[in-house]
């Protein structure tokens, strides 16, 4: 068998399996709200920018390859389903806004965060109108962030004021992209 130019894919898992490394994870963009898998997104998604003109909170930007992405520190997504609307070929699909998950996306606080440096910062619980941040005092009167996953819509609310900009929003890993 000669060497050379694969007929397929390279998998980037099998070769780092191969070499003894492991493979990095993969982190697919975020898409906007309402938006198929990832690869019937690709496959329906014709890069046409009506979703982006039709965000008023402009957290809708071109990403990689012209195809949509949300960007949430420019703001926050307020579920209106305005992008959803906009779209012609269905790579952003809902029927009924009140049935429908618009994403399992959630907030995650990280390590930098003041409250937990013992500095008084609660502007992300202020912004979060879902209220899944609230903050529990602790000895020394200290507040420490509560994140309730659960409340937690993914709006990105809390990403853009956070001064340490600890804040992001991230796919759970127990959960697929609706």
């Amino acid at each position: 068998m000669a060497m050379g130019k694969s007929s397929g894919p390279v998998s980037l898992s099998r070769r780092a399996f191969f070499s003894g490394r492991a493979a990095a994870p993969i982190t697919l963009p975020m898409r906007p709200p309402w938006a198929l898998f990832e690869q019937e997104f690709l496959k329906s998604c014709t890069t046409c920018d009506d979703c982006r003109t039709a965000c008023d909170e402009g957290i809708i930007v071109r990403g990689a390859g012209g195809y949509p992405e949300v960007d949430f520190s420019n703001g926050e997504c307020t579920f209106c389903a305005d992008c959803a609307r906009a779209c012609k070929t269905g790579a952003l699909s809902v029927q009924n806004t009140h049935d429908l998950k618009p994403w399992a996306l959630k907030a995650q606080i990280g390590a930098n965060c003041l409250s937990d440096q013992g500095v008084t910062c609660r502007v992300c619980g202020d912004r979060c109108d879902a209220r899944a941040i609230r903050f529990q005092l602790a000895v020394g009167g200290r507040a420490t962030p509560i994140l309730d996953q659960t409340s937690c819509t993914g709006c990105g609310a809390c990403v853009a004021p956070c001064p340490t900009g600890t804040i992001e929003i991230i796919q759970p890993k127990s959960e697929e992209q609706p």
